[in-house]
This record gives structure tokens, C-alpha cells and sequence, in this order.
């Protein structure tokens, strides 16, 4: 297939920067292919950018929500359109199935359509005054430039959800994507200028995001930043926000348990821990990289789960009946092995897995077999740190409360899956897990977009959640007015 060629997006164009210099995304599933082609953009671009959302702020944030609702809502119109496009796009540049890639982008289509509706309810509040002839009431306004900075594992459904509530509440917005897979974030640009969104409201910059993204960081223009990535780089970004008192919001990652009691149904178990572990090839931040078993039911536990991950489908995301795609880099790719190796080299066994997967015409590709670990103590490196790939370590706990010390022993907290028939025990459980996302017979992944979302110690900075109504407190401001009338 021909590759498509992109440069940024500022102030309602294409923005080719002077230097010219570009980079190439290839298909993780066969390396051979290039996908897109991109301007590596630089802090010039950024400036440029940040520029142009500054321009555009003042009439875009006198507009009515209601008004800037009605440009979400053509947006859902026109990517529901288009969504078999976008879909296969996604998949060519990140590597997820097919199924999955259409999911997200129905993901994208429902974000824009809630958010659309939710401008109608947008505004302040009339609060009873104590003295007669006073109106004391609040007025919801827009912060003015607002910068995103988005994963590659959720190409479109991450910058649209973070998008919507930001232009909704009046903001304008410079957006900087993961360079593994930026595609969808330049279409989302062109597509809401179709849907009428003024020139400069949002802006695209790709490239480095030590220059892209430190540009955004510390300019004085930027008065709030959403990040959604690692801890390391996270904690730079909030780090240089604190500096000059931006308003932040960071997502960074997990460490997610299943725990397994000896009252559940195993079938049911087995099945959330392989569709958590293994699907979207492990690459997501809520994906169950542990699964804590009462140690009466290991066994029989980690036999239904080893049955399941034997009969997965490895390939090729477009070809039909794979079940998990390919790592979306070489890099990725090799970081999985990497902890696989380190795991075994401290005790844990190999249960299955741990190749590369290069027969069957995958040579070209990033594949690798599922990975189930067992004899996995809550000390090792596998159980502490974020692998992000299709590897699921079994740790066994005595009872329910061992497990739940185990689950809570890391320094992070995203999500949290408990598999159980007790009605009692999955209330404590929801009570003593330290996650902002609980479930209960339910994967660990998956979302509800109408719910907060957002994690606790370092996932997060714990202050404002994404998604759902509450998601456009971070990207507005509260102003109290008093008027007194009695005179």
C-alpha cells in the first residue's frame, strides 16, 4: 500500500516545518511496510502552534456550549463515516486487530456524541443567599490553551477523550501524539475543521517529545497539560508544570491484579485473565499483568488459563480469526523479553510462551507468543514494574486477605479485578483495594465513558479524573459572583 504523508496541523493547515527533516511509521506486523510519513517537529512548531490557539481562544471560548457541543456531534457524524477507514489505519500503524481498532474508533464516535449532548448541561449553579435582594451564583468558564500529550496505545480513543471535554468547556487546544502512531490524531484535526471547528481551535505538532512536548511544558501560554504515559516521563512533565503553578493531569500507568478466591467460578477467571492479559497484545495500561490465586484453586486455575492461551491466535491484525497482533515496536517488543528473562533468572517458571514467533510468514513482524509465568513471589521485578506487553505472572496467596496485601503491595494503583461468588468479600474488596478502577467479575480492562477514570499513588496525580461528566473539571474554572439587587 502507498504511504500516507503527513505534516502538522496549525491553525486550520497543513504546516510543513522549514528544516523539512521527517520520520516514518512501519507496521509492526510486517516491517517491511511504511505506513506514514511525518514532520519531526521541533519547540519552533510548538511555539508556532501554541501561537495560533492563542489567537483563536478569545472567539472560540465566547461562543455557547452548546454551540461548541454542536461541532462534537457533526465530528461523531462524520468519523461514524469513516470508521472502517480509521479502523484499518489503526490497525496498519499500531498493530491491533481489526475487531479491536473498530471498537476505538466507535469509542471516538461515542466520546464526541456524549460530550455533544453534555454541552446542553454545561454552566454554574444558583446558590440560596442568606440575605434577602442577593443573587449569589457561579459561572463555568475555559482555561485558554490547553496542551495534550497522548499514548500510542489508544491512538484515537485517548486524544478524543481527552479533546472533547477540552473543547467543549471553550478551550483551545495544541495536541502532541505518541510518534509510534500519530495517524489518527492529524485525521481527527482535519475531521472536526470539516465538522466546523474555527482554524487554531486545535493544532497537531509531531515529533520529539523532548522538544515538542518540553515546549509545551514550560510555556507560559500553556495553562493546563493532560499527559497520559510513563511515570518517568510523566513526573518530568508535572514536575516542570509545578514549576510555574499549571494545572496538571497525569495518567501513567499500572500494575493491575486479578485476584482469583477459591469460591469462584475458575471458567469465568480463566477467561478475564486471558482477555485482559492478552488482549490489545497486553498493551494497555489497565491490562491484568498479575493474577493473585487462593492457593486451593492454583492449579486448576492455571490449567484453564494455559488451555486458553495455547488455542490464541497470533497474527496479522487485518487477517480475519487473529486473536493478539504484534508488539508496536522493536523496542516494545524487546522490553518484554526483557522481563520474561529477568523473572526466570529470579525463580519464576516459564508455564508458556516467552519466544519470538517468526514462522508461519510472521518473520517480518513484531510476534510473540502469550506468556504465562508461575512461581511468581510479590518481590520480583515482574511483579512490581509495568510490562505492557502479553505477559501474566500467577502469584498464589493463603487466603483473601493475604491476597489483597499482595495486590496493594506495589506503587501504583490503576485497576483491580476480584473474581469471587462472595457478596461480602467483594464489597471489602472495594473498600481495601488501593486502585481507581474496581472490578468485580469483570476484566480489568474496559471502561464505561460516562465514568470518572483515573488511578491512585503513581498512576496518577490523584487530583482531577478523565472521562464522564466530572472530566470537564480539569478543563474549566469555577468563578463565584455576588450581586446584590436590594438597593
Amino acid at each position: 500500500m502507498s504511504i500516507r504523508t503527513y505534516q502538522h496541523w496549525i491553525n486550520g493547515q497543513n504546516s510543513e516545518p522549514a528544516g523539512g527533516i521527517r520520520f516514518e511509521t512501519r507496521n509492526p506486523a510486517d516491517q517491511r511496510e511504511a505506513v506514514c510519513s511525518y514532520a519531526a517537529g521541533t519547540a519552533a512548531e510548538a511555539k508556532q502552534a501554541i501561537s495560533s490557539a492563542q489567537t483563536a481562544f478569545p472567539a472560540w471560548a465566547a461562543q455557547t456550549a452548546v454551540a461548541r457541543g454542536r461541532v462534537l456531534s457533526k465530528a461523531s457524524q462524520l468519523l461514524e463515516t469513516r470508521k472502517a477507514e480509521f479502523a484499518e489505519l489503526l490497525t496498519r500503524e499500531e498493530g491491533k486487530t481489526l475487531v479491536e481498532s473498530t471498537g476505538e474508533v466507535q469509542r471516538a464516535v461515542d466520546i464526541f456524541r456524549f460530550f455533544g449532548g453534555l454541552s446542553y448541561t454545561l454552566g454554574g449553579q444558583t446558590i440560596p443567599h442568606d440575605l434577602p435582594g442577593n443573587l449569589l451564583f457561579t459561572r463555568r468558564e475555559a482555561l485558554g490553551v490547553v496542551a495534550l500529550i497522548t499514548p500510542w496505545n489508544f491512538p484515537i480513543a485517548i486524544p478524543v477523550w481527552k479533546l472533547a471535554p477540552a473543547l467543549v468547556c471553550g478551550n483551545s487546544v495544541v495536541l502532541k501524539p505518541a510518534s509510534q502512531a500519530p495517524a489518527l490524531s492529524l485525521e481527527i484535526a482535519k475531521l472536526l475543521g470539516e465538522a466546523g471547528l474555527p482554524k487554531g481551535v486545535m493544532n497537531v505538532v509531531t515529533g520529539d517529545g523532548r522538544s515538542v512536548g518540553g515546549e509545551l511544558a514550560s510555556n507560559p501560554a500553556v495553562v493546563a497539560l493532560s499527559f497520559t504515559g510513563s511515570h518517568k516521563i510523566g513526573l518530568g512533565v508535572h514536575q516542570q508544570l509545578a514549576q510555574r503553578m499549571a494545572r496538571s493531569q497525569m495518567e501513567m500507568g499500572g500494575k493491575n491484579p486479578t485476584i482469583v478466591l477459591a469460591d469462584a467460578d475458575l471458567d469465568l477467571a480463566a477467561t478475564l485473565v486471558f482477555k485482559a492479559g492478552f488482549g490489545l497484545t497486553g498493551q494497555a495500561c489497565t491490562a491484568t499483568s498479575r493474577v493473585v490465586v487462593e492457593r486451593s484453586v492454583v492449579e486448576a486455575f492455571t490449567e484453564r488459563l494455559l488451555a486458553k492461551t495455547r488455542a490464541l491466535k497470533v497474527g496479522p491484525g487485518l487477517q480475519p480469526g487473529v486473536d493478539m497482533g504484534p508488539a508496536v515496536s522493536p523496542g516494545e517488543l524487546e522490553g518484554n523479553f526483557t522481563h520474561i528473562q529477568s523473572a526466570l533468572r529470579e525463580g519464576a517458571v516459564l508455564l508458556h510462551g516467552g519466544k519470538r514467533i517468526t514462522e508461519g510468514g510472521l518473520e517480518h513482524g513484531l510476534f510473540m507468543e502469550p506468556t504465562v509465568l508461575g512461581g511468581v513471589k510479590p518481590s520480583m521485578k515482574i511483579a512490581q514494574e509495568e510490562v505492557f506487553g502479553p505477559v501474566v505472572a500467577v502469584m498464589t496467596a493463603g487466603d483473601f486477605d493475604e491476597a489483597i496485601t499482595i495486590a496493594n503491595g506495589v506503587d501504583v494503583g490503576l485497576s483491580a479485578s476480584l473474581v469471587t461468588r462472595d457478596l461480602k468479600k467483594a464489597m471489602l474488596y472495594a473498600e481495601r483495594i488501593q486502585a481507581g478502577v474496581v472490578k468485580v467479575n469483570q476484566i480489568s480492562t474496559g471502561l464505561a465513558l460516562q465514568a470518572p477514570f483515573g488511578g491512585v499513588k503513581k498512576s496518577s496525580t490523584d487530583s482531577f479524573k478523565e472521562q464522564g461528566a466530572g472530566a470537564v473539571e480539569f478543563y474549566s474554572k469555577l468563578k463565584t459572583v455576588y450581586l446584590d439587587y436590594s438597593a
